[in-house]
C-alpha cells in the first residue's frame, strides 16, 4: 500500500471503495465530501480526478493507463489538479501534470502551483482590444487582421498549413516580446519532436511553453492539455507579460472528451458528443481575452484554437461551436492549398470581429483598396480565359494582380514586417516592382534591411501616412533611395 495513501487517510479520515471500472472511468462508493474536480488517490498510487458526483457514486478520470481494480480503497487529497508555473517552464516540453515529456531532459520544477480550472474573468475586468497582433503573414495581416487579445479560430481539412501559418505567427510574436504556450492535444511524437527543433533552430526556444500529449497517452490527460496551457498563461498574465495560447487541436479535444463521457454513461447528444461540449470550450476560451493590470495597463491573452475539418465541411457540430465562442475564424481552403498558395487563406469565407478596430489609418486604407482591386481582378482573370482580347490596361491590371498573389505566398519560415508589407504593395500598385524576380530580390532586401538600425528607422518613418494616396506619393518619392536599398550599388 501506498504510503503517501496511509497519510492522506488519516489525515483526511475518509475512504472510499470502487465498485465497478470503466477504464479510465472509475466509479466509486464513499468519500461523502469529496469536491468535484478534486484529486483523490488510489492504495495502488494512481491518481484520478473527480469527474461527477451523481446520487452518491463518484465518478472519477484515472490518470495512469493501467487500471485499477474493483474493490481498491482510495482517499481524497483535498486539492484541485493544478500545474507548476514560472519562468523555469521557458524551453520546457511538459505533459499536463507539470511532469516533463522527456524524463532526461534537465528541468526544475517551478514552486507556485495554479489549478488548471478557472472561472474566467467578468466584463468589468476586461479592456477594449486597441492593440493589433501582427503575424508576420502578409495576406492575414493586410486582409483579416487581428487584435492582441483576440480569439482567431484557425479552421481547415488536414494537411492545408494550419500549423505554419501558426508558426509563422508564433515567430513574429516571440520577437514582439509575446510569451508563448503551445498546447499539443493528442499529437505524434514525431510531430511534438519538430515544434521542438523549430523553436530551437529559429532561436525562440526560450520564449515557448510546449504542454504536450502523445495519442499514446491517457484520455484524461489528454483532455487536461488545453486548461494546463491556459493555466500558465494566466500566471503570465497576472505577471503583466501578453500571452499567445495555441490549442492544437481542439476537435481532437472534444473526441476524448466524448470518449469519457460515454464510459461515464453520460446521455449522447449530437454525433454522441455530450450535452456540455460546448459549455467545456467556451468556459475554456473566455479565459482568453485583453484584460485591465492594476500596474501594467492592459495585458492580454490571445488564442489560436484549432478546428481539423473534413473535405472543407464548415457545419460540423464542434467546428459550429467554436465559431460561435470566437472573434472570427481564418479558414485555410484545400482547394487553394493545391493551387500553390502558402498561407491557403479563403479571404471571402475568413472573418475577423474585433481585428480591424485595432487597425490605424493607413492599414485599413490599404485593406479597403486591396479588397476591391482583388475582386476586380478575379473578374478579370475569369474574363480572360473566354479567350477575349485584352486591352493593354486589363493587362497591366492582371499583371499587378499576379504580383500580388506572388507577394501573398510566403514560406512559413520567413516572417514580413508590416512596414515591409505595406512597403513593398505600394511598390507593386505604382510597377516600381514589375516582375516576380524583383519582387524576390525587393523583399528580401527589405527584410534585411528592416532588422538594421539605420534603415529600420527611414522605413519606419516612411510606412507612417494618413491615407493609402498620400502613402503612395511618399513611395514615389523615395523612390531612387528604396532602389538603392534594393540594389545596393
Amino acid at each position: 500500500m501506498d504510503s503517501h495513501f496511509n497519510q492522506l487517510l488519516q489525515e483526511t479520515g475518509e475512504y472510499g471503495i470502487v465498485s465497478q471500472v470503466s477504464h479510465p472511468i472509475v466509479f466509486i462508493e464513499g468519500l461523502p465530501t469529496v469536491r468535484p474536480q478534486e484529486v483523490i488517490l488510489f492504495e495502488s498510487g494512481q491518481q484520478a480526478e473527480v469527474f461527477s458526483i451523481n446520487r452518491g457514486i463518484i465518478e472519477a478520470r484515472i490518470f495512469s493507463h493501467e487500471q485499477v481494480t474493483v474493490g481498491t480503497k482510495v482517499t481524497k487529497t483535498g486539492k484541485l489538479l493544478s500545474i507548476p508555473v514560472g519562468p523555469e517552464l521557458f524551453g520546457q516540453t511538459i505533459d499536463p501534470l507539470g511532469e516533463p515529456l522527456d524524463p532526461a531532459a534537465s528541468f526544475v520544477k517551478p514552486k507556485i502551483f495554479r489549478d488548471l480550472d478557472a472561472t474566467p474573468v467578468g466584463i468589468s475586468g476586461r479592456a477594449k482590444i486597441t492593440a493589433p497582433m501582427l503575424t508576420g503573414s502578409a495576406l492575414v495581416d493586410l486582409m483579416i487582421p487581428l487584435g492582441r487579445g483576440q480569439r482567431e479560430l484557425v479552421i481547415g481539412d488536414r494537411k492545408t498549413g494550419k500549423t505554419s501559418f501558426i508558426l509563422t505567427a508564433i515567430k513574429t510574436q516571440v520577437r514582439e516580446g509575446v510569451i508563448v504556450i503551445y498546447a499539443a492535444i493528442a499529437k505524434k511524437k514525431s510531430d511534438i519532436k519538430r515544434l521542438q527543433e523549430f523553436f530551437i533552430q529559429e532561436k525562440i526556444n526560450d520564449r515557448v511553453i510546449i504542454v504536450a500529449t502523445s495519442s499514446y497517452s491517457s484520455p484524461s490527460i489528454i483532455y487536461q492539455t488545453p486548461y494546463a496551457a491556459m493555466a500558465i498563461a494566466e500566471h503570465f498574465k497576472e505577471q503583466g507579460q501578453h500571452t499567445l495560447v495555441i490549442l492544437d487541436d481542439l476537435s481532437t479535444h472534444a473526441k476524448f472528451y466524448r470518449e469519457l463521457s460515454l464510459l461515464a454513461r453520460r446521455f449522447p447528444g449530437r454525433d454522441s458528443y455530450p450535452g456540455d461540449i460546448f459549455y467545456i470550450h467556451s468556459k475554456l476560451l473566455e479565459r482568453a481575452g485583453n484584460f485591465k493590470h492594476p500596474t501594467k495597463g492592459d495585458v492580454a491573452i490571445s488564442c489560436f484554437p484549432v478546428i481539423e475539418i473534413v473535405e472543407g465541411d464548415l457545419t460540423g457540430y464542434v467546428s459550429t461551436n467554436v465559431m460561435g465562442i470566437t472573434d472570427g475564424h481564418l479558414y485555410f481552403d484545400s482547394n487553394i492549398y493545391f493551387q500553390g498558395m502558402r498561407p491557403a487563406v479563403n479571404i471571402p469565407l475568413s472573418v475577423t470581429r474585433v481585428g480591424r478596430q485595432t487597425s490605424d489609418k493607413l492599414t485599413r486604407d490599404v485593406n479597403k483598396n486591396l479588397t476591391a482591386f482583388l475582386s476586380k481582378y478575379e473578374k478579370l482573370q475569369n474574363l480572360s480565359h473566354f479567350g477575349q482580347e485584352l486591352t493593354e490596361e486589363v493587362k497591366k491590371e492582371l499583371r499587378t494582380g499576379d504580383l500580388i498573389n506572388d507577394f501573398f505566398k510566403q514560406p512559413y519560415q520567413l516572417t514580413i514586417p508590416l512596414t515591409i508589407q505595406l512597403i513593398i504593395l505600394s511598390m507593386i500598385l505604382q510597377n516600381i516592382i514589375d516582375s516576380k524576380e524583383s519582387l524576390n530580390k525587393a523583399k528580401k532586401a527589405l527584410i534585411d534591411a528592416f532588422y538594421q538600425e539605420q534603415p529600420k528607422k527611414y522605413l519606419m518613418e516612411l510606412a507612417v501616412a494618413n491615407d493609402l494616396k498620400s502613402f503612395n506619393e511618399k513611395i514615389l518619392a523615395n523612390k531612387e533611395k528604396l532602389l538603392a536599398l534594393i540594389t545596393p550599388t
